[in-house]
Formats: C-alpha cells, sequence, structure tokens
C-alpha cells in the first residue's frame, strides 16, 4: 500500500513562490531563502507549488520538504522527517512523521547538518516513491 501524502499542480518553478519570497520584507520569510533554493537545486526532477500558505519542494507530486515564517522564528520543514538521520539534533517535533528545523535570528545554525538534512529527505523521497512499502 502506498500511503505517501501527494499534492496536485506541483510545477518546475511557480511563480507565487517568487511572489510569497518578494511581496514581503518579513525577516523571518527571507532568511528561508537559501534554504528553499538549496531544495530546488536536489535534481532536475523537483517541483513545487504553494501549500497552506508556505512553499513546499516535491519529487513529482510527493513533498519532501517546505519552508515556513512566524512572527518569532522560520522553520525548515521535511515531510517525513521522522525517519532521517540526525545525527547534528536540529529536528524538533513530535508527529508521527514530520520535523523540522527552527531559525531563528542571532541563533547560530549548523549550515552543513542542514543542508545533509535537504539533501537526506530528497533522496529518502525519491526512494520512497520507487518503494512505496516504506513507512
Amino acid at each position: 500500500m502506498n500511503d505517501l501524502l501527494r499534492f496536485t499542480g506541483a510545477v518546475r518553478r511557480d511563480p507565487r513562490i517568487e511572489v510569497w519570497f518578494s511581496g514581503f520584507t518579513d525577516p523571518f520569510r527571507l532568511m528561508t531563502r537559501t534554504w528553499f533554493e538549496r531544495m530546488r537545486g536536489c535534481g532536475a526532477d523537483v517541483r513545487e507549488l504553494l501549500h497552506d500558505g508556505c512553499p513546499v519542494a516535491c519529487v513529482g507530486d510527493a513533498p519532501f520538504g517546505y519552508v515556513n515564517a512566524f512572527k518569532a522564528h522560520a522553520n525548515v520543514g521535511f515531510y517525513y522527517g521522522a525517519m532521517l538521520a540526525d545525527p547534528a539534533g536540529l529536528l524538533e517535533g513530535e508527529g508521527k512523521r514530520m520535523r523540522h528545523v527552527k531559525l531563528r535570528p542571532g541563533k547560530e545554525l549548523d549550515v552543513e547538518a542542514l543542508s545533509n538534512l535537504i539533501a537526506a529527505a530528497y533522496h529518502d523521497i525519491r526512494q520512497r516513491l520507487t518503494q512505496p512499502h516504506l513507512p
């Protein structure tokens, strides 16, 4: 049984995402751009869409990551983050599958570890798409 989350409407570049990034001067929104660009750069098969008001990166129609901004922080999130190796301990959350990394101004961030999580999330969703029995 394939219980992967799927979204319709993912495209190579969604113009609404550029509006999301450039339409505001919100510092929390701006600090997520680099991380979404890294998601975009994972592979030629990456697609994107705006879902629940935030940018989402997918392989085909299966999401693997997102970014979002809030009043006091920003998130870089992963749809199957609970299954990712996180040796640096960046991931937060207690849901069955989703996890996120909180970004805060002035708080040091392990850039390499977050980059590795993004790459791992991309590879994980590609594997899930070929092996639908994964949890």
